[in-house]
């Protein structure tokens, strides 16, 4: 009779009956894999696992954000994980105890592993796993959030309505354009009308009809920015003027915003491109104090009820007289400080009496009507407002910038 068999006390376990855990604590050596085919398998195997792991997770979804990072963490920490992660164990169990003929292959299979491995951070998996809907009509609203795509050639289009969509940002205002607007809205309460006009402009309207001499030095090369002898890029928006009074007539009320150009190098408080908004009031019996009182309450709608407005005498070749306005300064109150350079005013505009010239241009008998005229820079207000100390800063589509508005 034959002794019975010797028990071993270790029996080697079969690799397909382990699972992804028991494999990656094994060497390669010890899961019988000494060739490049299956250390390509044995890699497959392995993606197909951490694919299976996360189409399990998004296909629960959650019930809310807290159980979504919770959940999104605890997947990301199974795999890449530091000191426990199953990508470390591969780390130190594959790669480092291959042998030197099967190295190179399980080098770059363990790459593409570890890419594919980092598809699974937190931030990923947060867009794609869905706040479970319990009712239909929740599900058909959080569909209605959906950006529809085009589907590939052969590939199916999901059926799942919950799966978010992608959120694209709410943009905003321009700080220019919110100035501008709002000083529109002033002027249009008092009854002016909005004009616009061309931003190139004939020499004729930017210049002869506005009563600037050939020797006037706004006129040199070095001021304006001529496209030919006969055109020029406008320097400012009194064109408009001429424009408005030959299409209309008097009288007239109206405001004039667009931009302008001249032959500047830009730096904090100069621009090749800038904004300015004009105003003309022409009538029967118009004086010098309709101006003063128009200009007063626009000053008080705008930058508060608090300011002070000065007027100095100036000279502009299209207005007699002609003045310029100073407020009371909006960060000191008038005390005082840098920024008025200790004065306590800062200049806003420029403004006067319609030259009798001009309105000759325009078509209208000086002997009958008489008229006021002022301008103001945009970027100027704006920087004001926002008390923003470079005006580069509103055409640098710097993001970190216009999201402060």
């Amino acid at each position: 009779m034959c002794p019975p068999p010797t028990i071993r006390a270790h029996t080697r376990v079969r690799p397909y009956l382990m699972t992804i855990d028991d494999k990656v604590r094994k060497t390669l050596a010890e899961l019988g894999v000494t060739d490049a085919k299956g250390v390509e398998s044995l890699f497959a195997e392995v993606r197909a696992a951490m694919e299976k792991e996360r189409q399990e997770l998004v296909s629960k979804g959650v019930a809310s954000e807290a159980e979504r990072d919770k959940l999104c963490k605890a997947l990301r920490d199974r795999w890449l994980a530091r000191k426990n992660g199953l990508i470390s164990f591969l780390d130190e169990n594959w790669l480092k105890k291959a042998a030197k003929e099967i190295k190179p292959v399980v080098g770059r299979q363990f790459n593409e592993l570890r890419r594919s491995a980092a598809n699974m951070e937190e931030k990923t998996l947060a867009r794609e796993l869905p706040l479970r809907r319990d009712d239909r009509a929740a599900r058909i609203s959080w569909a209605a959030f959906q950006v529809p795509t085009a589907p590939t050639v052969g590939a199916s289009v999901p059926s799942d309505l919950t799966l978010p969509g992608y959120r694209r940002p709410l943009g905003s205002i321009h700080p220019i354009t919110r100035v501008q607007r709002e000083i529109e809205d002033i002027f249009l309460g008092l009854g002016f009308a909005i004009e616009t006009g061309p931003e190139v402009e004939t020499v004729y309207y930017n210049f002869d009809a506005l009563n600037i001499p050939e020797t006037h030095p706004a006129r040199d090369d070095w001021d304006t920015l001529y496209v030919d002898s006969d055109t020029v890029l406008r320097t400012h928006t009194s064109p408009v003027q001429i424009r408005s009074m030959e299409k209309y007539g008097a009288p007239l009320y109206v405001i004039i915003p667009g931009k302008c150009y001249r032959h500047d190098n830009p730096d904090s408080s100069h621009s090749p491109m800038f904004h300015q908004i004009e105003g003309l009031a022409i009538d029967t019996d118009i004086t010098f104090a309709d101006l003063k009182g128009t200009l007063d309450f626009f000053a008080k709608k705008f930058f508060g009820e608090k300011v002070r407005t000065r007027f100095s005498p100036t000279f502009f070749p299209f207005t007699e007289p002609s003045g310029e306005v100073s407020i009371s300064c909006v960060i000191c109150d008038g005390k005082g400080c840098r920024t008025c350079k200790e004065t306590g005013w800062l200049e806003v505009m420029g403004c006067g009496m319609v030259h009798p010239e001009v309105l000759r241009y325009g078509g209208i008998d000086p002997a009958k009507y008489s008229g006021w005229a002022f301008g103001l820079g945009i970027e100027r207000y704006a920087m004001m407002k926002y008390d923003i100390h470079d005006i580069q800063l509103f055409y640098q589509s710097d993001v970190r910038f216009l999201e402060q508005f």
